[in-house]
C-alpha cells in the first residue's frame, strides 16, 4: 500500500512501537514519526517493578525491539524530544526544540505520570517514583542500600516494590489509607488476601495511616511520620500512590478530556485525524457500555495495533476484556474483567484460598460474572475471559466447584 501521507506517533515507549510496528505489518509505506520524551528506546514497564528490580532480568530485555529495528522499518524515531504542541487547523505538531512534524493521521500513546506526595520533606534525597527504566534503576540502588524503606501507597506498585525488598532482605513499611491494600481494585474479600501475604512475609503495614510527613536529617530521609504522630524509619521512601493521564498536551490542542482522552471504540479522539491509545485513552466500551481507562500493559499491547489499523481506515471496535498480572513472593496471578469500586454483590472462591491456588470471581447482582482472578491456577485465563464476556447468568455453586468445567458455565444461557 504505497502512500506518502506521514503518520506521527506522540509518546515513544511499549504503546507508541507497537503502533508503529502495526503500521508497517498491515503494509503503509509511508513516513512514520514516533517523539519520546525520554532518551530510552521503547520498552515494556512491567519489568521494572517485577523482574528487572529484582535483578531477574538484564537491561536489553525490556526493549520493545533492538535499535536496529526502527532504522530498518524506516521509523523516524526521535528520542529526547517533547511535543510541546498540535496545531490542529496546519495538522502540525511543534517540538521541544523550536522543529516541527506535519501528520495525516496523529496517534497519542502519552501514557501517564505518578502522583506527587504533597506533604513536607517530599522533596528530600531518596524520596521515589517508579515510572521509567531510571527510575527503577534508583529504586533497586535505594533497595540494595537500605535496611529498612517505606512505600507509600498499597496498589500494585507498591506492593511490587515491597514484595522485592523484602526478597531482598529489606525492611518494609506500607503507609496506605485505606482498610486493606488494593481495597478499591479487589474488594474486600481478596484484598485480605494480599494484606495475610505480605505479613507472612514480615510487612509491617501501616492501614488506615495517611503520611503526614517525610522526615529526613541533612536533606536525605530518615523516615515518614505518620496522621497520629507515630514514626516510620525508613532509609528510602517509595512514593506509589498513583497516575495522572499526561493529558496537557490533547487539552491544550482543545480535544475532548476527560479522566484522559475520550476516544470511541476505534479509538479516535473528538478530532477525527487524532487517535489516541494506552493509559492516556479514556476509551469506549463495546462489551461494557461505557468509557474506561486502562493502566495496565496488556492496554498499552493491544490497543495501540488497533488505534493504527483505525488509522488506516480499516474497521475496527476495540473491545478485549481488561488483563493484568502481578507476581508477589509465591503468588502469582492473572485477572480479566472490570469492577468498578464496590460494584459486585460478591466474591466466588473455587479452590484453596489458604494455599493460594484458587479463582476468584467478580459477581453481579444478577449472577453475571464481571471479572476474574486466577491464583497459582494456570492455562484457565481464556475460560475465565469467556465467562466474563459471555455476560449471562452463572450459577454460583457451580462456579465455585472445581469439578464443574468452567467452559460449560461461558455458554450461553447457561445457569
Amino acid at each position: 500500500m504505497a502512500n506518502d501521507a506521514s503518520y506521527v506517533i506522540v509518546g515513544a515507549s511499549l504503546g507508541g512501537a507497537k503502533a508503529a510496528e502495526t503500521l508497517r505489518a498491515e503494509g503503509f509505506d509511508g513516513p512514520v514519526t514516533m517523539i519520546g520524551s525520554e532518551t530510552e528506546l521503547p520498552y515494556e514497564r512491567p519489568p521494572l517493578s517485577k523482574e528487572y528490580l529484582r535483578g531477574k532480568a538484564d537491561r536489553e530485555s525490556i526493549f520493545t525491539h533492538p535499535q536496529d529495528w526502527y532504522a530498518d522499518s524506516n521509523i523516524d524515531l526521535r528520542m529526547g524530544t517533547t511535543a510541546t504542541g498540535i496545531d490542529r487547523a496546519a495538522h502540525q505538531v511543534t517540538l521541544s526544540d523550536g522543529s516541527s512534524v506535519s501528520y495525516a493521521k496523529l496517534l497519542l500513546t502519552t501514557g501517564s505520570s505518578p502522583k506527587q506526595v504533597s506533604v513536607p520533606g517530599h522533596d528530600l534525597d531518596r524520596v521515589l517514583h517508579l515510572r521509567t527504566v531510571g527510575d527503577s534503576e534508583r529504586i533497586k540502588a535505594a533497595i540494595s542500600a537500605s535496611s529498612r524503606i517505606a512505600v507509600i501507597g498499597g496498589g500494585w506498585i507498591g506492593l511490587e516494590v515491597t514484595a522485592a525488598a523484602r526478597e531482598a532482605g529489606v525492611g518494609v513499611s506500607v503507609v496506605e489509607t485505606e482498610e486493606l491494600p488494593l481495597l478499591n481494585v479487589l474488594g474486600r474479600e481478596v484484598a485480605q488476601v494480599f494484606a495475610d501475604l505480605h505479613r507472612k512475609h514480615g510487612v509491617d503495614l501501616r492501614l488506615g495511616a495517611r503520611a503526614a510527613e517525610i522526615t529526613g536529617s541533612g536533606g536525605r530521609v530518615s523516615g515518614v511520620r505518620l496522621g497520629d504522630g507515630s514514626h516510620v524509619e525508613a532509609d528510602a521512601v517509595i512514593v506509589a500512590i498513583g497516575i495522572t493521564p499526561n493529558v496537557e498536551l490533547a487539552e491544550a490542542a482543545g480535544l475532548d478530556v476527560a479522566n484522559g482522552i475520550t476516544v470511541d471504540a476505534q479509538l479516535r479522539s473528538s478530532d477525527p485525524d487524532i487517535y489516541a491509545a494506552g493509559d492516556v485513552a479514556s476509551a469506549f466500551h463495546p462489551l461494557l457500555g461505557k468509557h474506561i481507562r486502562v493502566e495496565h500493559w496488556a492496554n498499552a499491547l493491544n490497543q495501540p495495533p488497533a488505534a493504527a489499523r483505525a488509522m488506516l481506515g480499516q474497521a475496527v471496535s476495540y473491545d478485549r476484556v481488561p488483563y493484568f498480572f502481578t507476581d508477589q513472593y509465591e503468588l502469582g496471578m492473572e485477572y480479566s474483567g472490570y469492577v468498578d469500586p464496590r460494584g459486585y454483590s460478591e466474591v466466588v472462591f473455587r479452590g484453596d484460598v489458604p494455599g493460594l491456588e484458587f479463582l476468584a470471581f467478580w459477581v453481579a447482582d444478577d449472577g453475571r460474572v464481571l471479572a476474574g482472578m486466577n491464583v497459582n491456577i494456570w492455562d484457565v485465563n481464556d475460560k475465565i475471559q469467556a465467562l466474563v464476556r459471555a455476560r449471562e447468568p452463572v450459577d454460583k455453586a457451580a462456579l465455585r466447584d472445581p469439578s464443574v468445567p468452567l467452559e460449560s458455565l461461558a455458554a450461553p444461557g447457561k445457569t
